[in-house]
């Protein structure tokens, strides 16, 4: 690799423009950095971005976004750079449907709750009981999330900050290393199947996990996702991605795209050398928004003995646990009688069985007023289950054929669960976890970061990660991870660990 022109010299190299690489590219050329952001498709999002196929646009995996409130970080934005985003506040969010169940989640947290109460045989006292104690949590937690300077990187102001809250994170002690499922059951709600039955449903595609493996402050948390700022972007989830490239340019990023990066090592000075189809480019640090696996790929040809390099291989073993997506984009003539806004349905065919692998689905249906994404009396649907890696590799040579079953049975689950959508589709593509890995360059496919399962582990590495001498890992795998949202603030607190780092 030959010595880069001056001109590709940057304080930073930010790899990948999904939520978590535009957060921290974004927010350090907010703080003065000369940033470089290199991505290897034509547009940013990664895994939460909106792709044209056909003539249509699909949302490639997250469709609901969080935090687009006022003050929030993404609302924030918004304001500061594109305040004529269409931002749809719909009302119901989510549908839940299973046999015998039919619960709407709106922004009215009471009305939720009533719906369980009115139920047959319904504990009333301790289904308040229960959602007073979550919403307290959950409360504490997102206060701590909506403003960004009180998560790590700690430094003398914050710390002084949480430091009047003592008490209120003492009371939260008792919850850590216990599943949400025996938080339930304290309530006396194990046996209500209606209330159980929402929270595994939920925790399946915010912790990843269902209900008994949960970790609960996590979980706890989570289940106030629909209430902080919970919205449908017009356009799709890659509107409000092209919105952070757009304002990261307008603030001095380099901005490369299509630029994949295929190599990275040390040079002689010790900046980090990048090897990419627009040219290399230098940089005193990285920050990767990748899984470990695969800023593992890029160092290949970097010395083996690199400080941090076992850690980074534990991070990256740690994803044969994890989940992959099995996805169908269609698109489907509205049903009579739909609204014209964005519709959000959960469908479970079987609720005794696992919610994954096609007996639970999540179908979201563009709006009616999204006719770049399809025409007038169409919609675009995303529609995905959780699937297992571990049986994933286990199949083999059958992998195909068995991604091919569960799409079969996400079709029949539709059929079951929402046939007005399922009988007006006109038009379908597939993906899997090989699509994800081809295209979003993950390595097997992973989608929606670790688990939070059960254990202090969970806590592990509470802050950005500096997984190398001057490599930062922001995404889904790491602080805090698991939404764009998460991914986004990620990015932004890695962003100041990375000055200070830079500054010393």
């Amino acid at each position: 690799m030959r010595e880069p022109a001056a001109s590709s010299t940057f304080d930073v190299l930010v790899i990948g423009a999904g939520f978590g690489g535009l957060g921290a590219a974004l927010s350090l050329a907010e703080q003065g950095a000369r940033v470089c952001l290199c991505e290897s498709l034509r547009y940013p999002g990664g895994c939460a971005s909106t792709f044209q196929r056909g003539g249509f646009r699909f949302d490639a995996g997250a469709t609901l976004l969080s935090g687009l409130g006022r003050g929030q970080l993404f609302g924030s934005w918004l304001e500061r750079y594109a305040p004529h985003t269409q931002v749809d506040w719909m009302d119901p969010l989510v549908e839940l449907r299973s046999p015998g169940l039919r619960l709407v989640v709106g922004r009215d947290r009471a009305a939720l709750v009533a719906q369980f109460c009115a139920m047959p045989g319904a504990p009333i006292a301790k289904i308040r009981a229960f959602f007073a104690r979550q919403q307290a949590v959950a409360a504490l937690l997102w206060s701590v999330f909506d403003d960004v300077e009180l998560l790590p990187p700690f430094g003398v102001k914050n710390l002084a900050r949480h430091s009047v809250q003592l008490l209120r994170y003492a009371a939260l002690a008792p919850l850590l290393g216990r599943s949400l499922a025996s938080v339930l059951a304290s309530y006396g709600l194990s046996e209500f199947e209606p209330l159980r039955l929402y929270i595994d449903a939920l925790c399946q595609i915010t912790v990843q996990c269902p209900a008994a493996e949960a970790e609960a402050l996590f979980a706890l948390a989570a289940m106030d996702y629909y209430y902080r700022g919970t919205a449908h972007v017009r356009g799709g989830v890659g509107t409000l991605a092209n919105v952070l490239l757009r304002a990261a340019a307008q603030i001095g990023v380099e901005v490369r795209l299509p630029a994949r990066v295929s190599d990275l090592r040390r040079d002689s000075h010790g900046f980090w050398l990048a090897a990419t189809r627009r040219g290399p480019v230098r940089a005193r640090a990285v920050v990767a928004n990748l899984i470990p696996a695969a800023l593992e790929a890029l160092l290949a040809k970097e010395p083996r003995h690199l400080h941090g390099r076992a850690e980074l291989r534990a991070r990256a073993a740690a994803f044969d646990d994890s989940w992959g997506a099995a996805m169908l984009y269609a698109v489907a003539r509205a049903p009579h009688g739909a609204s014209a806004d964005a519709h959000h349905l959960q469908l479970i065919a079987e609720p005794e069985q696992p919610l994954s692998e096609g007996n639970h689905v999540f179908l979201s249906a563009s709006s009616e007023l999204e006719t770049e994404r399809a025409p007038t009396g169409r919609r675009t649907l995303t529609i995905s289950t959780h699937v297992s890696l571990a049986k994933l590799r286990a199949a083999g040579d059958a992998a195909g054929q068995h991604v091919h079953r569960i799409q079969c049975r996400m079709r029949r689950t539709l059929e079951l669960r929402a046939p007005e959508w399922s009988g007006g589709i006109e038009h379908e593509l597939s993906a899997s976890p090989r699509t994800f890995a081809r295209f979003v360059g993950r390595p097997s496919g992973t989608v929606g970061g670790l688990p939070r399962r059960v254990g202090m582990s969970s806590y592990a590495g509470i802050g950005p990660s500096q997984v190398l001498d001057g490599i930062w890992l922001v995404g889904d795998s790491v602080f805090p991870g698991q939404s764009a949202l998460a991914t986004a603030i990620g990015g932004v607190r890695t962003a100041s660990d990375v000055r200070r780092s830079l500054a010393g």
